[in-house]
């Protein structure tokens, strides 16, 4: 009889979609994963975690958002982006702040949430496919429109997602993870949880996603 399958290890990663740094995190972790070929040896789980729930300014380009919050000038607020720029470009990513608008993210994660419940692998490739689209090339992922053509992408039933999108379903499921990661000190995102047992906050350097792997690992069944 064949030996049965390790369980994999579950890396629970609290993040929103408009978050450069969590996109910078994503590639870290995947990256690490690849170079220590462990990718199918772990279960990568979204977890929501909206920085502003309650923004309603749909459109404010977010240079001038930041520019009004910290009391800049648009120039000094161009080049606070530029640094993260510059961070996204040692992972590979082109990112274009100056085309990214604000928008609320409650309609993206329900339907990574979604997806995740039917394919966490489809789920993954679909919010790197959301990052990148707003990150990358400025595009907006606020609207059930502007969704839409991303689930279709990765082989989900159009009518099925438009149908979610337009109720009410997975909105509790987005104030749950919310709920759970403030009661499990998670304050910003990135947050990065190992097998319920190591975890750390921020797009943190290679080698602490390595050593969080080897602990967590040296602990898993």
């Amino acid at each position: 009889m064949a030996d049965e399958e390790p369980e994999r290890l579950r890396i629970d990663v609290w993040a929103d979609l408009v978050c450069p740094w969590c996109f910078i995190g994503k590639q870290r972790l995947h990256r690490v994963l690849a170079e220590r070929e462990l990718t199918d040896r772990v279960q990568i789980v979204h977890r929501a975690f909206q920085l502003d729930p309650g923004v309603t300014s749909a459109g404010e380009p977010v240079v001038d958002h930041l520019a009004a919050k910290y009391g800049v000038t648009r120039d000094e607020a161009s080049a606070m982006m530029d640094a993260v720029t510059e961070a996204a470009a040692t992972e590979g990513l082109d990112y274009r702040l100056d085309r990214t608008v604000r928008g609320n993210t409650r309609d993206a994660h329900r339907l990574v949430l979604w997806a995740q419940e039917r394919d966490p692998d489809v789920a993954q490739a679909l919010l790197g496919d959301l990052y990148s689209a707003y990150f990358e090339q400025g595009s907006p992922i606020f609207t059930t429109e502007e969704l839409v053509p991303f689930a279709v992408d990765r082989g989900l039933d159009a009518e099925a997602v438009r149908a979610m999108l337009t109720g009410h379903a997975w909105s509790a499921a987005v104030a749950e993870d919310q709920s759970i990661g403030r009661a499990q000190g998670v304050n910003g995102v990135p947050f990065f949880a190992f097998d319920g047992r190591i975890g750390f906050s921020g797009a943190q350097p290679p080698a602490m996603f390595s050593a969080a792997l080897d602990q967590a690992f040296a602990g898993h069944p």
